[in-house]
Order: C-alpha cells, then sequence, then structure tokens
C-alpha cells in the first residue's frame, strides 16, 4: 500500500510539472538596453507603460507602449516562420490602475483619452469594464475596444 501511494505522489507531482509547463511563459521586465523596435526608444525608464510580446521560443519583444506594440503586431508575417504572429505565445500590457503586466487579452483598452505616454497619445489597457468607463468619462475617452477588435485604423497618429 505504501509503495502505491508513492506512486500516486510521483505521479501527481509529474502531472503538475507537464501542466505547468503548458502554460504561457512569464514576462521578464526589459534590461536597460531594450529598445522599442517601432520608435527606437528605451523601454526600461517606463515602467508603467511597458508591453511585449513573448514568442514561443520565449523571445521578448519590448515596447514602450500599447500604441507602438500594435503597430508591430499588425506589421507581423501571418504563418509559421520565425517572428510571426503564429509563434506568439502571449501578449502582455501594463494595466493602467495596478502597474502590473497582464494579458492583453484580459483588459480593455481606452481611446482617444487625454492620458498620454511616452510617446504622446496612447490606448490605455484597464482591467475591468466598469473601470475602462470610468476612465473613459474622467478622460475624455472616446471608445473602449478589447484586444481582438483594435485594428490599424484604431490606433492613434501620436
Amino acid at each position: 500500500m505504501r509503495f502505491l501511494f508513492k506512486v500516486f505522489v510521483i505521479f501527481v507531482c509529474a502531472f503538475g510539472l507537464f501542466v505547468g509547463s503548458l502554460s504561457a511563459a512569464e514576462p521578464k521586465m526589459p534590461e536597460k538596453k531594450e529598445r522599442c523596435p517601432v520608435c527606437g526608444m528605451f523601454v526600461a525608464p517606463y515602467p508603467d507603460w511597458i508591453a511585449t510580446i513573448v514568442f514561443e521560443d520565449n523571445r521578448q519583444v519590448y515596447f514602450d507602449g500599447c500604441k507602438d506594440l500594435f503597430r508591430y503586431y499588425f506589421d507581423l508575417p501571418e504563418g509559421q516562420n520565425k517572428g510571426t504572429r503564429g509563434e506568439i505565445s502571449e501578449i502582455y500590457v501594463t494595466e493602467y490602475y495596478s502597474t502590473k503586466l497582464v494579458s492583453a487579452e484580459d483588459v480593455f483598452f481606452v481611446l482617444g483619452s487625454d492620458v498620454y505616454g511616452p510617446m504622446g497619445k496612447e490606448l490605455i489597457p484597464v482591467a475591468d469594464k466598469n473601470l475602462a468607463e470610468t476612465f473613459m468619462r474622467d478622460h475624455s475617452g472616446t471608445q473602449i475596444l478589447k484586444f481582438k477588435n483594435i485594428t490599424p485604423e484604431a490606433l492613434p497618429a501620436n
């Protein structure tokens, strides 16, 4: 009986490790030398605006705001070659109120507000729909969109 219990415990631990390895890669914060591939600015000085794309090979590309992240994302080719949309593991943005990196799929993006990021007009990621509506009212926002509904035409010019 004791042997079966040990086998069971080993199985449960191994299964837990396997399931844990299937989850999306956790984002790392950028090093001081990291630059936004869209505008060339250093990213680390703006921790409240950092956004990142994590690829399946755990490579990360950092941005100084959601606007540049989306510009980069929309410019990526489809498919399964190096650096394509099909190889993205996860996309993270810094949520406005908590200033924590969260999945871009889990937030609401407020467009057209009077809150500016490092590169001017910005899409503001807010974790909760009610908070996003309040933010939009308080900061003259014009629209709230989920990640899947953002188009290149929706991005602010600057």
